[in-house]
Parts: C-alpha cells; structure tokens; sequence
C-alpha cells in the first residue's frame, strides 16, 4: 500500500479527478451557450462531457485513485457532473430552444429534473453486474435527437415523459464500457456513432436527418441488448430473492 503512496500517484490520481470535473466546466459553459442561442456549441460541450465520462472510469481504475486517495470521494463527484451534464444542461437547451410546448414547458422540465434526480439518487442506479437501473438519463443525446429532428413540441414532450416514466421502470440498461457481454462491440460501435454524432453537431445550423436516422441504429442496438441481458438477469434474480 505505501508504493501506491507515491508523490507521482497521487498527482496522477488528482488529475483522473480534475478530468472528471472538467464536465462540470463543460456544464458551465454549455449553459452560457444556451442562454446566448449558440445551441450548436451547447451540444459540443455536452459531447465532450459525455467523452470525458465515458473514459474516465477506466482511467480511474488504472491510477486506483480510491486507494490513492481515500478521503476523497471520485463517485460522488461523478455523479454531481454528471447530473449537470447529462440532466441540468440537456432540459434547459430544451426548454430554452422551444422544443417543449409553450405553457407546459416548466412542467415537462420539472418532470426530467425531478425523474432524474431519483434516478441518481437510487441504490441501485449501478449494480455490481454492471448495469444502469432505470432509464441512465440520456438526456444529452434525447435533447440532441430532438433538436436535429425538428418534431412538434407535442410529440417531443411525449418522447421526455415516455423515457422520464422508465426511469421508474426498474430493469436494467447496459453499462456500455463495462458489460461484461459483447463489450468490444460496444465500446467499438459507440465510437464510431460518437463520431456520427460529431459530424451531425458541427454541420448545424444545416440539420442531417439523413445522417441523424442512420445515427439510430446504435441506440436500437443498446435498448436491444439491454432488454436481451435484462431477460437472462431475471430468472437469476429470482433464483437470489429470499424466500417470503
């Protein structure tokens, strides 16, 4: 335990912590770009708080930041920028750029934050079989989908009340960069639908439906593989219940 001590590990574990963080700056001035109606650079800030969260856990397991330092909590931190990012940020670009209807936008609003705000706070949000419980509060990419799909207010707000209802639904998703079942595939996958994503962001304000549909194969995908993964989980589950 002493080596892990190191002067050089525990800078190494600091900067994992401040990477993690940088999404909180991302939040920051990702809302700054709404309130200005720069919505294309909004998005790429949620695009780049949605890289650093999907590789910051690995980057933390290699630098064993929670034995080199343990009286600092990197989970809760996570957690917090992730709530701005993936939740905060996402619901006002929706509200700000009218893509709620007018005079129930607050409540559509209210209902993600609110939804979200259990999610997060739920004990088994992640479970130890690496699973995301509830609808993960993809409301960066639900908010990029939207904006770029240009629908109805009306069908939009069906859409956020839809997902913020399986929030409450408790099955599980996929923990994409740590599932233990066709990982490769997945993490490979993501990145190339990362790289669609980028691509449809920075041609805005031109808006790629075309691009954006072929984009949905990997969300079909992830729902497809969490509810095949869900299926086999439950007879476990079952097997596990205490008896009555």
């Amino acid at each position: 335990m002493s080596g892990l001590r190191l002067p050089s590990n525990i800078a190494r574990a600091w900067l994992v912590h401040l990477y993690t963080a940088s999404g909180a700056l991302a939040a920051f001035f990702g809302t700054v770009a709404v309130f200005e109606a720069r919505y294309r650079d909004s998005l790429l800030f949620m695009m780049f708080a949605t890289c650093v969260d999907a590789t910051d856990g690995l980057l933390a397991r290699h630098a064993r930041v929670t034995e080199v330092l343990q009286t600092f909590d990197g989970a809760r931190l996570d957690d917090i920028v992730d709530y701005l990012t993936f939740v905060f940020l996402p619901v006002l670009f929706m509200y700000h750029g009218a893509l709620m209807p007018y005079g129930w936008d607050w409540l559509v609003a209210s209902v993600v934050l609110l939804s979200s705000a259990y999610g997060f706070g739920s004990t088994d949000a992640k479970t130890s079989d690496h699973f995301f419980t509830g609808f993960p509060s993809y409301w960066n990419i639900v908010a990029l989908y939207l904006y770029v799909a240009d629908l109805s207010p009306r069908v939009n707000a069906m859409i956020v009340l839809v997902l913020s209802g399986l929030v409450f639904v408790r099955i599980g998703y996929v923990y994409p960069s740590r599932t233990p079942v066709w990982r490769t595939a997945t993490v490979v996958a993501g990145v190339v639908w990362g790289a669609f994503l980028l691509t449809i962001i920075l041609a805005l304000p031109e808006r790629r439906t075309g691009l954006l549909a072929l984009s949905l194969a990997y969300p079909v995908y992830y729902i497809v593989l969490s509810l095949t993964l869900q299926l086999r989980r439950a007879p476990l589950a079952i097997a596990k219940a205490p008896p009555a």
